[in-house]
């Protein structure tokens, strides 16, 4: 390992001690502060909140609030926008440890996510674009910025190469399918997931977790790879009490909202 991924992987090792010595802080968003940072993170698709919907540019609203209250499962199986907003994601070069059903990112709203990347396979096949990944061309949407975040993730990880064998060969990017043993739609079926090799991956299932009830974490990829993909909008499966530690997904409504309320991986 070079002297520069040590010195960095150093400089993690201490701030995960402060993460693990200070609690997450967070000020107080309201939804509508929510919902304007999703839009600012679409404005290919969504324009500006009104009466407690968001818009569309083709025409159309949709309703933020369902009204429904809903508990964890009830929220993955069939969010609204209000749900998929509700947990905040702490980004940082620092590995998080998350108390049970402290998902974020996982609860989505399907009919949102059509509405960003298309609904259906054909349509979103249409505005996939191919992204080189360490020597192997993935199917990227292109919507929404995705391909050309995940361009910029590469060039900055070319740049640290003793971190290749964690990130190559990719275990997938597009493919259209609903998240496994649940009723909603994956990201990977919009082409703005990827997940990295799976040699080092951590899964909940595997680890003999059952929904609710995830025995231990793990996590085998360095820390440097994540604060990477999140400064690009990408968050990060082993940020789920649920954990899917190969799994990346572009959400940058998420990393903003996370910033603004101040909560970081770090503290």
């Amino acid at each position: 390992m070079s002297r520069s991924i040590d010195r960095r992987l150093a400089s993690l090792t201490f701030a995960a001690m402060l993460a693990s010595a200070f609690p997450l802080a967070a000020a107080d968003l309201t939804l509508a502060e929510k919902v304007d940072m999703l839009v600012s993170a679409y404005p290919e698709t969504l324009v500006k909140a009104e009466g407690g919907s968001i818009g569309f540019r083709d025409g159309g609203s949709m309703a933020v609030d369902d009204g429904k209250t809903k508990d964890h499962a009830q929220k993955l199986a069939a969010g609204d926008i209000e749900d998929s907003l509700s947990q905040l994601y702490p980004a940082g070069p620092c590995e998080t440890k998350p108390d049970v059903n402290v998902d974020p990112g996982r609860i989505r709203n399907d009919a949102l996510m059509m509405r960003l990347y298309g609904k259906s396979a054909s349509e979103v096949e249409a505005s996939l674009v191919p992204v080189d990944w360490f020597g192997k061309r993935l199917r990227v949407t292109r919507r929404q910025g995705a391909a050309a975040a995940l361009e910029k993730v590469r060039d900055e990880l070319k740049t640290m190469p003793d971190l290749k064998r964690f990130l190559a060969p990719s275990a997938g990017t597009f493919n259209w399918r609903k998240v496994s043993g649940a009723p909603n739609i994956s990201v990977h079926s919009f082409g703005a997931a990827i997940d990295i090799n799976i040699q080092y991956a951590d899964y909940w299932v595997w680890a003999g977790g059952k929904p609710g009830r995830v025995p231990h974490y793990k996590n085998r990829y360095p820390m440097a790879i994540v604060d990477v993909f999140e400064r690009y909008g990408f968050i990060w499966g082993g940020r789920w009490y649920h954990y899917d530690t190969m799994h990346f997904e572009y959400r940058p409504e998420l990393i903003a909202i996370g910033k603004a309320a101040g909560v970081s991986a770090c503290w």
